[in-house]
Formats: structure tokens, sequence, C-alpha cells
């Protein structure tokens, strides 16, 4: 139940878009940045914590730079999407499937984590790491829904393909806690691979997005409440 409500987190996130028809580059920057913060502490302050309390450094290093690495070479195997939400494409299908894509495979790392994490048997790691993941997979849905929708995808079309992204981590949960009851020398490594990729996201894609629309001040005081929110969060799980 845990893997499953962390991962329809995304789709949930995606909600809104039902509703509303725009959103501002002030709140798009806001949003945006708090994700980071929420993506920076989870990395930092939950999974790769309890990666080095199942192994050593060594593989932490394999992992967070296997999870970067990944996700450098998406960008090179898939189209760069911009996540400006003031323009309409005209190659409306090629672009949304390569989001759906990219989104997809970002989710899967995340979902064997959690999965692996629940089978790890470490106290209350199965917990912080799910609660991490659903906590930004809420904005990462409304992020994704909300691109498609200003690309002119349906608003159902793009609920359906954010709770698709989430339904792919889901299984991809379910996978990872059979898996570690095989092969537990791989929690590790999931973990700190999902942290790899999910810092490669916050410095590559998520803060410079946030910086170039006149609202740093607001965007850099957003990110340190979603890092504060975030360890918050943790403490209280421990």
């Amino acid at each position: 139940m845990i893997m499953i409500l962390s991962a329809m987190a995304t789709g949930a996130g995606a909600l809104p878009v039902l509703l509303i028809r725009r959103v501002s580059h002030r709140k798009m920057d806001s949003i945006l940045a708090y994700t980071a913060g929420v993506m920076m502490a989870a990395s930092t302050y939950g999974l790769i914590p309890a990666s080095l309390k199942l192994t050593n450094v060594t593989v932490l290093c394999i992992g967070v730079l296997g999870g970067a690495l990944i996700l450098n070479l998406l960008e090179y195997l898939l189209p760069h999407v911009d996540m400006d939400h003031t323009r309409k494409s005209p190659v409306l299908p090629h672009q949304s499937l390569m989001l759906v894509a990219a989104m997809t495979l970002h989710n899967i790392p995340e979902g064997l984590s959690v999965g692996a994490s629940l089978a790890s048997q470490v106290e209350h790691l199965g917990m912080v790491v799910a609660f991490s993941m659903g906590l930004q997979n809420a904005p990462e849905g409304f992020l994704v829904a909300l691109f498609l929708l200003h690309q002119n995808v349906s608003r159902r079309t793009a609920l359906f393909m954010a709770v698709l992204t989430g339904g792919i981590e889901c299984v991809s949960s379910f996978i990872g806690f059979y898996v570690v009851h095989i092969s537990l020398f791989l929690v590790p490594y999931g973990l700190a691979f999902a942290a790899g990729a999910m810092l490669f996201i916050v410095y590559k894609e998520l803060i410079p997005e946030t910086h170039g629309h006149g609202y740093e001040r607001l965007a850099t005081f957003s990110f340190l409440l979603g890092l504060l929110s975030m360890i918050g969060i943790v403490e209280w799980f421990r």
C-alpha cells in the first residue's frame, strides 16, 4: 500500500490541471524551486545516508555517478524538452511522447529504490524513502501535466499521462521489493542511483529554470523551504 501511495502521488499532483488554465512564471518558478529543495533533501538527507548505512563510499559513488550518467545519456538520446509553459509546439505528439518517456525512465530507479528500501528491513528506511519520493512526485506530476496542457494536449490526456508515469514507478517498486529478497546487495546501489538521478535533475534542469524570469530571490527561498520541509519530514519519521 505504501508503494502504491508513493507512486500515485504523481497522478494526485496532476489533478489541479483539470481546473487551471495558466500558471505565471512567478508561481512556476516557486513550484520548481520548492520541488528542487525537496529532491535535494531527499537525496542528500534520505537516500545517500540510507545507502551509506548499508555499504561504503565506493558503492555510493558508483551509484550516484551511475544515476547522473544515465540521466545525462537520456539527454543525448531524447530531444531536450523545454519546460517553458508559455510555448506552443507544432510538434505536439513527438514532444509529448519524449517527455513521458523521459519521466517514465526517471521514475523506474525511484520505484526500485522505494521497493528495495521497504524490503531492506532497515529501521524506518522504507517509510522515509517512500514518503520522500511521494512528496517530490506530486509537484513532478503537476509540472508534467502542466507542460502537456500547454502543448495543446487535452486536460484528461495530460492527467492520464501523469498517472501513467506514476504507474510505471509503482510497478518498479514491486519489482524492487521482491528482487531484494534475492539480491540484497543491490539495495544501496539502487538508493544511490536514485539520488544521483535526482541531483542531476535538480542542478541541470530545475535550478536553472527558476533563474531566468526575474524571480531568483523568491525561487531561492522556495528552494530552502522545500529543503527544510523534507528534512523536517525525515526527522519526524525517525
